[in-house]
């Protein structure tokens, strides 16, 4: 097992904060090493669930999404039974006959002669698969496969904190931009009860109603409300608060 590029790649991974970059970027990193990290593979691609489909979410060379179509056109590949089965798939030629035609007479096409594909497993649950490629045949042999495992096994985490991160910085976004929506929506129902002498459920269907007739979002007319009252300065009466 060729141990040196494996420590070191394995080395790089832990030292990689998953919040120095976007999601992309982590990924694009992961598949950097995985390709110093098993020196026969010439580049390399991770397939992963990419709105409810198999998709080549991220590779070091352009032709990868391209070979890869072909297994997700026709539902089978050596990539997607990685990731379905958990389990290595490899593909010593290309040339030859054998499983997933369409995907190997579109990789030889592409000058791929073999290939090599690993499942990307946390707590025994598959978050992608590890594709590696080559332009010669049989370069890849059982030691190979066995340090892709160990690599793929490490970055799956990697690639499990970066969704995580992700998700949980997005979500937290969005609760931020939801509190800030309804504050001024707050806000602006009470100026409308203020200048109309009405209760809160008849200020929030004035602005519901503001809202259908300008084809704008609720937040937006609210906001324009708490605006104007603020640019007509602290003098303004609360009977001449505009209207939504």
């Amino acid at each position: 097992m060729a141990d040196a590029p494996l420590t070191s790649s394995l080395a790089a991974l832990s030292r990689f904060f998953v919040g120095d970059g976007t999601l992309e970027e982590t990924l694009s990193r992961v598949t950097y090493l995985a390709v110093d990290a098993i020196p026969p593979a010439d580049f390399a691609g991770i397939t992963m669930m990419v709105e409810g489909r198999h998709r080549t979410a991220i590779f070091t060379d352009e032709t990868a999404p391209e070979i890869d179509e072909a297994q997700y056109n026709s539902g089978e590949g050596p990539c997607l039974d990685a990731f379905r089965e958990q389990q290595i798939r490899r593909i010593d030629s290309t040339l030859a006959d054998g499983p997933w035609p369409q995907f190997r007479l579109a990789a030889a096409a592409h000058g791929i002669r073999s290939t090599l594909s690993v499942p990307m497993l946390v707590e025994k649950a598959a978050v992608g698969a590890m594709n590696l490629y080559a332009n010669r045949e049989r370069a890849f042999g059982d030691d190979d496969a066995e340090t892709a495992m160990l690599f793929a096994s490490q970055a799956a985490i990697v690639l499990a904190n970066a969704q995580a991160y992700w998700d949980a910085r997005e979500l937290s976004t969005g609760l931020s931009e939801a509190m800030q929506h309804r504050a001024v929506i707050e806000q602006a129902k009470g100026i409308l009860m203020a200048a109309q002498g009405c209760d809160e459920d008849t200020a929030f269907d004035l602005l519901v109603k503001a809202s259908q007739r300008e084809n704008l979002k609720l937040r937006d007319i609210a906001q324009r409300i708490v605006d104007t009252t603020i640019a007509r300065g602290p003098r303004t009466r609360e009977h001449d608060a505009p209207e939504p």
